[in-house]
């Protein structure tokens, strides 16, 4: 809501309709001159900080016309079923709860062992720019640090992103990883991969980045760590509840969310689950339902989540990648279909970016496993194929579904089915 899913995507609507006013010409509108084209970052800023803050206005009314009773301060326990909530101004509420939720999100981890890293900003420094920084080193290349570099990259900043692995977004399939590099290269985007920054030298906005293999980047105006976040346990006085946080501060649950506390439950970044806000929404709505509404057996199902990574262009993907299918079905237990083209929009463009696809399918009757896409449209597109692959959907269901032309996403419904791996243009 604040510094996470809700701003990022307004930034990304920004960011994308400044590409597509450098398209406007090439669909035949005069007038245009993306030379001139200028990013007000401030005055987006407060546009997005008004948006944000009317959102959380909303939130805060349905809590009180639910009879909820909000207590704004730091929390921590004193039993387990027993918690002191401290105040900004010091004064200290003492509450007691027959089941305690423990919510508490998680917060940018700062790497503590590079010189100078705190010259650099996180993630959520990123809302506080007024400007838009001419350079900027972006370190990371998970969901944050992908993100965050299209953004700017489309804003006008000259974007150089230090990757520690061998490329961007690892645990995701080799075909977006690979097609998400090439395309951020092609948008200008420097792209280095198995390095990690040693030492950081300068002032705000005149910085020198050292990288291990020797390469030093000077006049950087932004150092933009996204090397993961960490959980907000270190101040909730765990031990009082007898629980004790694992190595990475995260805390442990069962698949009913319960903690080793009877009464104690968590959820969220804080838990060792997919770190998204909407698998932490439907948490809590299941166990509400299991604690308040008699559904004594409810429980979240982690299988098959769908997500979508905001880049330029978005990419979508739910359930196995290639080589997970590998590993759990072996050498002919599983099949592959591929599909890579230019959309339609970049039909009468001469600037292309294409549209890549993938289903991984598994057993005699080819069950879809995986559907992997990146290209315009495809955080959208991703929604009703995650419940047809929740339901079980085979690669003949998709076959007997007459495809929406013209769209990208028909390519999921009209791939060869005799011919794994084809690729063609649309």
């Amino acid at each position: 809501m604040n510094v996470g899913c809700v701003p990022k995507k307004v930034m990304w609507h920004a960011a994308s309709s400044g590409d597509a006013a450098r398209d406007a010409a090439g669909f035949g509108w005069q007038g245009f001159d993306p030379s001139a084209m200028r990013f007000d970052m401030s005055g987006m800023k407060s546009r997005r900080e008004a948006y944000v803050a009317r959102l959380n206005g909303i939130y805060e009314r349905n809590l009180s016309n639910s009879g909820v009773q909000l207590l704004e301060g730091w929390a921590k326990f004193q039993s387990p079923n027993t918690m002191t909530v401290q105040g900004a101004g010091g004064d200290e509420t003492t509450i007691t709860a027959d089941n305690v939720l423990l919510a508490t999100g998680g917060k940018p981890w700062l790497p503590s062992d590079v010189p100078g890293a705190e010259l650099g900003i996180t993630s959520d420094g990123f809302w506080e720019l007024d400007s838009i920084p001419k350079s900027t080193v972006v370190v990371g290349g998970g969901y944050i640090g992908t993100e965050l570099a299209g953004v700017l990259c489309s804003f006008g900043s000259k974007v150089t992103m230090a990757l520690r692995g061998e490329c961007l977004l690892n645990g995701f399939d080799p075909m977006i990883r690979q097609n998400t590099r090439s395309i951020m290269e092609q948008e200008g985007v420097d792209v280095k991969c198995g390095v990690n920054v040693v030492r950081v030298e300068g002032e705000p906005g005149n910085l020198t980045v050292h990288l291990d293999n020797g390469q030093v980047l000077q006049g950087i105006e932004c150092l933009l760590w996204a090397t993961g976040r960490v959980p907000n346990t270190g101040k909730l006085n765990l031990e009082a509840a007898g629980i004790t946080a694992q190595a990475n501060g995260k805390i442990a649950v069962d698949e009913y969310q319960a903690t080793s506390t009877p009464g104690v439950f968590a959820l969220g970044d804080i838990v060792d689950t997919a770190a998204l806000t909407p698998v932490a929404i439907a948490a809590g709505r299941l166990l509400a339902d299991r604690l308040f509404g008699g559904c004594t057996h409810a429980k979240m199902d982690y299988s098959k989540i769908p997500t979508v990574v905001f880049a330029h262009p978005p990419i979508g993907t739910i359930g196995l990648s290639e080589p997970q299918a590998a590993e759990k079905y072996g050498e002919g237990g599983y099949k592959v279909y591929t599909s890579s083209f230019n959309a339609l929009y970049y039909g009468v463009l001469e600037h292309k970016v294409g549209t890549v696809m993938k289903l991984v399918t598994a057993g005699a009757n080819e069950e879809i496993v995986g559907l992997h896409v990146q290209g315009q449209g495809a955080d959208e597109m991703l929604q009703g194929f995650g419940v047809a692959l929740k339901m079980g959907a085979t690669k003949a269901d998709f076959d007997s579904c007459v495809a929406i032309h013209p769209t990208s996403a028909e390519e999921f419904v009209t791939m060869a089915p005799w011919a794994p791996h084809s690729q063609h243009s649309k």
